[in-house]
């Protein structure tokens, strides 16, 4: 097994484990999928993408149609993407993922924080190099051979390619996403879910004491409605 799945393994047991916290981040996907390209699924591979992910997440249907509506109203304001970097105690590297409709608020928010958790807000490009980007989707594995599928996608960009017991995941770069989604569609593979992870180059290991100070500050950051992904570069010890 690859970084890939060690990656999914440490996070998979803290990851929006809040329904609603899940659903406002999917509701925040969808407004931005929506904006930029449109309202209709089969027109809009980003949508579409959302759409999965609301299903594998229990996201009922109504409330999947209503965000669609509110996002096609052209008074609904669109979220912005933005990326902070920066170090929490001990050295340890942080990227925060955000969709907010007012910068200035996040910018506040985030850097308060990293001051108050004794941490440090870095500038861009501080912290992002340390952290490979990459993209996956998740397809049932019944009736699919796995070392077939990895030779088979390998051409797409897979790099890396396992089985846990919701299905079988295939991990690449960030920018072969399109390719791999339409590779999958074209062969009426059924995507359960997709989504970007960052995925930390190097992990650092520290005494149960100091990552507890750490995961304090992850959780602190996690908990603010503008934050959809928290990445960092701890060993998580179990």
């Amino acid at each position: 097994m690859g970084r890939a799945f060690e990656f999914r393994k440490a996070r998979k047991m803290k990851r929006w484990s809040a329904m609603a916290k899940t659903f406002t981040r999917i509701g925040k996907d969808i407004v931005m999928a929506v904006k930029e390209g449109g309202p209709d699924p089969d027109n809009n591979s980003r949508l579409r993408a959302v759409i999965q992910n609301a299903k594998a997440a229990n996201m009922p249907k109504e409330n999947v149609e209503r965000a669609i509506k509110k996002a096609s109203d052209k008074s609904t304001q669109n979220y912005k993407e933005v990326l902070f970097e920066g170090y929490a105690p001990h050295g340890i590297a942080i990227l925060v993922e955000t969709a907010t409709d007012n910068n200035n608020r996040t910018v506040a928010n985030v850097r308060s924080y990293f001051n108050k958790g004794n941490g440090n807000l870095g500038t861009s490009g501080s912290v992002e190099f340390m952290f490979d980007h990459t993209c996956n989707f998740r397809i049932p594995s019944e009736g699919i051979d796995l070392e077939e599928i990895e030779l088979e996608f390998i051409d797409h960009g897979v790099e890396e390619v396992f089985e846990d017991e919701d299905g079988i995941l295939l991990y690449a770069p960030f920018e072969h996403f399109g390719a791999i989604q339409k590779e999958l569609e074209n062969r009426s593979i059924e995507i359960l879910s997709s989504g970007f992870e960052r995925i930390p180059q190097l992990t650092k290991k520290l005494t149960e004491e100091q990552q507890e100070e750490v995961l304090k500050l992850i959780e602190k950051i996690e908990e603010d409605d503008d934050v959809q992904n928290v990445y960092h570069a701890m060993d998580i010890q179990e």
